[in-house]
């Protein structure tokens, strides 16, 4: 009688391991991850220029600025140098200036009544790097706007990288007159520069397509 309750014992023992053993098979599997990280590209460019007193002459060490003031005079010459500068990390890019003067029909008045072009007056016009696309006029604003590209993509820079400026200089015909003066009194020349990315684009002409679209 203790025999048999020894082996019920050891029977349910071995049981007791069997499905615990039992319990333990399973598929042999295995699992692993990629995981992708995006992060966020950009295109950063600077436009500025040498700093000149009124008279257009240089400020020796100065900083270059954002915007400088002119006294008009006949045949004087205003140094101001547009310079885009493509920043560190920025992703390759097209890049484009435009050139936008004010009071377009009074300077049509002085220089030729069919419309006047107004690059004539730049000085140093970097024509190799710098490609002239026309020019719009304005007539409710009064302004009419040049247009240049630069002659192909920038590639990403791992340094600031600065264009050639598009003009040197400005000079004031000395053909014009006191009179004609007075009536572009407070003219502006305003230089906006512009970037797009180059990626995803087959040329400069479908990259600015789209950036006006």
């Amino acid at each position: 009688m203790k025999m048999r309750k020894i082996l019920a014992m050891v029977m349910a023992l071995a049981l007791t391991a069997a499905l615990a053993v039992g319990g333990t098979l399973a598929y042999l599997t295995s699992t692993d991850s990629v995981q992708n990280t995006f992060t966020v590209g950009k295109v950063a460019i600077k436009l500025d220029e040498a700093k000149a007193n009124a008279n257009g002459t240089l400020v020796e060490g100065a900083d270059r600025v954002k915007a400088n003031s002119y006294k008009l005079l006949p045949g004087h010459t205003y140094n101001k140098d547009p310079m885009v500068t493509v920043l560190k990390d920025s992703e390759s890019s097209y890049i484009k200036m435009t050139v936008t003067f004010s009071k377009a029909a009074e300077l049509d008045a002085i220089f030729a009544p069919s419309g006047a072009n107004m690059t004539s007056i730049f000085k140093g016009y970097d024509s190799t790097n710098w490609i002239s696309k026309g020019n719009t006029e304005d007539t409710t604003a009064n302004t009419r706007t040049y247009e240049f590209w630069y002659k192909e993509a920038v590639a990403a820079p791992t340094a600031d990288v600065a264009l050639d400026a598009l003009f040197d200089q400005i000079v004031v015909p000395g053909s014009i007159t006191n009179a004609q003066l007075e009536t572009i009194a407070g003219m502006t020349i305003t230089v906006n520069a512009y970037a797009i990315q180059a990626d995803g684009f087959a040329s400069a002409d479908a990259a600015w397509t789209a950036f006006e679209g």
